[in-house]
């Protein structure tokens, strides 16, 4: 497939700068909400929530609502909808309101995001359940990016574009240049499969020290009382 579009526009730099404008109210949140001897474990937590729960309300939510309340993303107009049809330019799916991408994104915006808000708050107390929430959140995350994508995998990526360059290597990675074919997760999407992969071994192993470490003490006082 053959793509004359430029490789880079004013719509490009507007959505990174966004992502990156994300990405620094979630830094300069941790530095003023966590103490400074938190955990560089729990200050990149905090730091990938806040900018989770910005992606998913902001950019999200806004294709959920043109998708919803709207007609689609191809036929609606507006700063967001240039957004989205830049990213549907790479993916079509996005463009025409795909049932299962809109179905996955109510989930997503309403919620993954004030879950991540909840968690947020518990970061910022310090409270040991969050690891739980955590896990939950993880799970629902690559649930979301499994059934986004696998259809493609299944049918040989029929709606993705690869003759761009920026579509080739921020929106979409290639994993069979032989036949022209992309295999997602997307570039922007693969964040979402390492550090949620990251952050469920995190608190996998705070869950299963804390246990563990129960279970030690009632041993321990099981054999004092024998």
């Amino acid at each position: 497939m053959t793509d004359a579009s430029p490789i880079f526009t004013k719509t490009s730099a507007y959505s990174l700068l966004g992502v990156a404008f994300h990405g620094l109210v979630g830094y300069f949140g941790a530095k003023a909400f966590l103490p400074k001897n938190a955990r560089w474990q729990d200050r990149f937590t905090f730091i990938w929530l806040a900018f989770d729960a910005l992606i998913h309300f902001t950019f999200e939510g806004s294709f959920l609502w043109l998708s919803v309340f709207g007609r689609q993303v191809n036929t609606s107009t507006g700063p967001f909808a240039d957004l989205w049809r830049e990213y549907a330019a790479a993916d079509f799916r996005w463009g025409v309101s795909d049932p299962t991408v809109v179905s996955l994104e109510i989930l997503t915006v309403l919620g993954a995001g004030p879950l991540c808000c909840y968690i947020l708050k518990q970061l910022a107390s310090d409270d040991p359940a969050r690891h739980y929430w955590l896990i939950v959140l993880s799970t629902a995350e690559l649930y979301g990016g499994w059934m986004t994508f696998c259809p493609e995998w299944l049918t040989g990526s029929p709606n993705l574009n690869t003759s761009n360059a920026l579509h080739l290597w921020v929106y979409l990675v290639p994993t069979d240049a032989l036949t022209n074919t992309s295999s997602p997760p997307q570039f922007m999407n693969v964040i979402w499969v390492v550090i949620p992969l990251w952050l469920m071994f995190d608190s996998y192993t705070h869950i299963a020290g804390a246990l563990r470490a129960q279970q030690k003490l009632v041993k321990a006082k099981g054999a004092k009382s024998s």
